[in-house]
């Protein structure tokens, strides 16, 4: 599916026509133009034969049917992967990748050992979501909870790494006519690109921010995540500061917990520390493994908790979704490339 050639097809038709190929892509689910019955048989030929719906992918499910994992396969030869995810309250929230590979470099991530291959494009980001919007379609048991209602961008990439594309896609996911989900469920995840986050600062649309903070220290921060040596930890709280204060909007940090690496009870305090805006809150991974490091153990993460929330952070704890499935991000595009 090629939003942009899509558009240079229509863009000598009235406007109403690409209403009638939202309506077929994001409302229908179509997979094949030939289940329109709107558009006129030249316009309908040209879609065919430059714009096919199809999607390349190979799903794996979660035996323990939490996550549904994607690998998208693109035009170029190039792989991504995407995630479903399926909450106990009804939520199906799409994790989606913004770029082929990472240049980043977290040594606790599978994608950053692949290094960056390129930008995926706007349309390489919705068939992530229209994948699984199809999928829970044509998933007839899941009966009122088989639509996509959450999106992150928590996959393979730096989203402010490819900003445009990023928030290209985000507006037409937010649109009526495209797929309407709702600018508050969704989030974009960020290592700390402080030039993207003050970018994203002024955005129109309600669109969360989460940050991938990870460590309390610049030392251990630097080690874990190579960015942190271009925009220390001082230098991005401040933008983060921005946002929420402009805002009003509340900040997720994300903070992965490694076994021995950055779960003790004074990295909590230091991590307390520096997160004492009300506007800011912490969520809790478990690791899920790619080789270099343990997850921390269930004790460890409830006494890390218990001092965070004893300096009156306010934490959650992520539901652990499809370990079985390989589903931290880079896994299964990184053992692709390995065969």
């Amino acid at each position: 599916m090629n939003i942009e050639r899509v558009h240079k097809i229509l863009q000598d038709q009235p406007k109403f026509r690409l209403k009638q190929v939202y309506k077929t892509i994001f409302s229908d689910l179509a997979e094949s133009w030939e289940e329109n019955t709107t558009l006129p048989k030249d316009i309908k030929a040209r879609l065919i034969e430059e714009c096919p719906l199809e999607i390349d992918a190979e799903i794996f499910d979660s035996k323990k049917s939490d996550a549904i994992k994607a690998l998208l396969k693109l035009e170029d030869g190039g792989e991504v992967e995407a995630v479903l995810l399926l909450h106990n309250d009804g939520r199906r929230t799409v994790c989606v990748s913004s770029q082929v590979g990472c240049a980043l470099g977290c040594r606790f991530c599978a994608t950053g050992t692949m290094g960056r291959k390129r930008n995926v494009t706007t349309s390489e980001i919705l068939s992530q979501v229209l994948l699984f919007a199809r999928y829970m379609n044509n998933v007839k048991k899941w009966k009122k909870h088989n639509r996509v209602t959450n999106i992150v961008f928590m996959g393979m990439g730096e989203p402010f790494m490819n900003y445009d594309n990023v928030m290209d896609a985000l507006r037409l996911l937010n649109d009526k006519d495209g797929m309407g989900i709702g600018a508050r469920h969704m989030s974009v995840s960020t290592s700390g690109i402080v030039d993207g986050i003050r970018k994203f600062t002024e955005e129109p649309m309600q669109i969360n921010l989460a940050i991938s903070i990870h460590a309390p220290t610049d030392e251990l921060r630097s080690m874990l995540m190579p960015i942190n040596r271009k925009y220390p930890l001082d230098e991005l709280m401040e933008a983060v500061e921005e946002y929420a204060n402009k805002r009003g909007r509340q900040v997720m940090f994300e903070y992965i917990m490694l076994d021995g690496v950055n779960d003790s009870i004074e990295h909590a305090r230091q991590l307390a520390y520096l997160l004492k805006h009300p506007l800011y809150m912490v969520n809790l991974i478990r690791y899920n493994p790619t080789g270099t490091f343990q997850p921390s153990k269930p004790h460890a993460i409830n006494s890390f908790k218990l001092a965070l929330m004893e300096r009156g952070v306010r934490v959650t704890q992520r539901q652990t979704f499809g370990q079985d499935i390989d589903a931290a991000c880079g896994q299964l595009a990184l053992k692709n490339k390995k065969k």
